[in-house]
């Protein structure tokens, strides 16, 4: 009798399950594996994907191949409902395999991949406001498993929605360990005269195991609510592993790898390249080759930007959703970091403006307070800053190359930033870009942060610009925020709206209030009923 009940158990255990893996969350992945061809190069003369349709609705997905016989195609379904999909390939065994499953409504933390916004900013594809503040990671991936760890955990308590990180390993100062995984098959190695090791690939084959721990990874990153601006291309290779000059031809197979692997991932954001200009193996005309290609093998137009150097590339081009500059003295003082902003008029992200940190090289040693203050001077302006560090760190790691854990006392600081401005009824934008270039508002005139900076005094008379300024007689109150020792001194007086007076509004009775002496200090100012 026993023997009987765990049978129907089983059985009821194995029926459950089945029918789970038929209930996928919208902007969730569905997955059609598929056992195929084994023998030749399936990587070169298999082709495989899907079109999937719910109604009139219809999305085709590159598939990929997976090694040891498997073949695989990734979805993302946008809309709720039935889906049905049908395969497609060149081979018979793989070619007209059909089946469905059920998209349900999103739950939880799930609120989609990011897009554009208002023009320049962000929304999650629910609705839900996004605001990126994030971190450099640019070789966490290409590190042991143990170090790894330490780098999630430290994600896991830090400020951080977003990580710029790179596919391809990085061979740097202060990181040139050899990885684990390749993203080639290895043909064999010899030595140089130098004493190191030079690998032979074999550029036809791909390494699954290498993809299947970067989408671990970017899997962990997502349960913790971070984006992953992944990075295609970058110039740290010094000929080393030689994946910085593959040519072309093997450059777009590896984009529609790449692609066919990542794009089903809702946390994924795609930048072509780290510093373009640096990678002088490609000449620049191709980068609008590879941009296409990334583009179009995206059904789900993940967020797509291209890195400079010291030469901006044309990011006014329709591929490129938002703007990712290297420029660290668009956040050094007020009113520089709006200018580019309104030349490219899409979502300014300045990815990097200098790290915080100890190393020699100018890159590498902000303070703290310059660091924090670029997060500030940058959300004033309607734009964002990506933050790093470059401190040397236990076990000789240092966090903006290799993970680990933060030492630096910036992090707190941009957290702090990020809770007000997530409080705040909207994204904020110059109220006069023209000539305040200290306070921001938002787009009902109800809510003003002002930002002094470096700037000490001891009086500030209640004041706002004209333009984009609130009706006469419109009351506020004001809370005075010091940004480095994150506190909120919230203010009992309540200040009202006059008639303009030329180009500011002051209070009706010209009040004012006292400030502390103290640099890197703002003002919040919320109407009141």
């Amino acid at each position: 009798m026993k023997s009987v009940i765990l049978l129907i158990l089983l059985c009821t255990a194995t029926f459950q399950s089945a029918f789970a893996q038929q209930q996928i969350e919208r902007w969730d992945r569905f997955e059609v594996t598929l056992q195929g061809p084994e023998t030749g190069n399936p990587f070169e003369e298999v082709t495989i994907g899907a079109e999937f349709s719910n109604g009139k609705e219809r999305v085709k997905a590159a598939g990929f191949y997976d090694g040891n016989g498997v073949y695989k195609v990734r979805f993302m379904p946008e809309k709720v409902g039935e889906w049905k999909y049908k395969t497609f390939s060149n081979d018979k065994k793989l070619n007209g395999k059909t089946g469905s499953f059920t998209c349900v409504s999103a739950t939880g933390d799930n609120h989609g991949p990011v897009k554009v916004a208002d023009t320049y900013h962000f929304k999650y594809a629910d609705g839900k406001r996004y605001y990126p503040f994030g971190t450099t990671l640019y070789a966490w991936t290409h590190q042991p498993t143990g170090l790894e760890e330490i780098t999630l955990q430290t994600l896991k308590n830090a400020p951080f929605n977003k990580v710029r990180m790179c596919v391809f390993p990085k061979y740097y100062s202060n990181v040139e360990n050899e990885p684990l995984l390749y993203p080639y098959v290895k043909k064999g190695e010899r030595k140089k005269t130098d004493g190191k090791v030079k690998f032979e690939w074999d550029l036809t084959r791909f390494e699954p195991a290498f993809f299947a721990h970067l989408e671990k990874r970017i899997d962990d990153l997502k349960a913790l609510g971070i984006e992953a601006d992944v990075i295609i291309f970058h110039p740290y290779d010094k000929g080393h592993w030689g994946f910085d000059s593959l040519g072309r031809e093997n450059d777009l197979k590896y984009i529609k790898y790449l692609t066919a692997r990542l794009s089903s991932f809702r946390n994924v954001w795609w930048s072509l390249a780290n510093e373009f200009d640096y990678i002088k193996t490609k000449p620049r005309a191709d980068w609008d080759i590879y941009t296409k290609a990334v583009v179009e093998s995206d059904p789900y137009k993940h967020l797509c930007s291209i890195h400079n150097g010291s030469v901006y590339y044309d990011n006014w081009k329709p591929e490129y959703t938002h703007v990712s500059i290297q420029n660290g003295s668009t956040v050094e003082d007020f009113g520089r970091a709006v200018l580019l902003r309104d030349v490219f008029f899409k979502p300014m992200v300045y990815d990097e403006v200098c790290y915080e940190g100890d190393l020699p090289q100018r890159w590498g040693h902000l303070s703290g307070e310059e660091m924090t203050e670029a997060f500030w001077q940058g959300v004033i302006a309607g734009t964002y800053v990506t933050h790093g560090e470059t401190y040397k760190n236990a076990g000789d790691t240092i966090y903006w190359a290799k993970g680990g854990r933060l030492i630096g006392s910036s992090p707190a600081r941009i957290g702090f930033l990020k809770k007000i401005l997530e409080e705040a009824p909207g994204p904020l934008e110059l109220a006069d870009p023209w000539k305040d270039h200290h306070t921001a508002t938002t787009a009902d005139s109800s809510y003003y942060l002002i930002y002094f900076g470096k700037k000490m005094q001891q009086e500030w008379a209640f004041n706002l610009p004209k333009k984009a300024g609130p009706a006469a007689k419109t009351k506020f109150q004001v809370e005075v925020i010091d940004t480095w020792n994150m506190t909120i001194t919230k203010l009992p007086e309540v200040f009202e709206a006059g008639a303009p007076v030329e180009y500011r509004i002051f209070d009706k009775d010209r009040k004012s209030i006292r400030l502390p002496m103290r640099p890197y200090l703002a003002l919040r100012i919320r109407a009141v009923e």
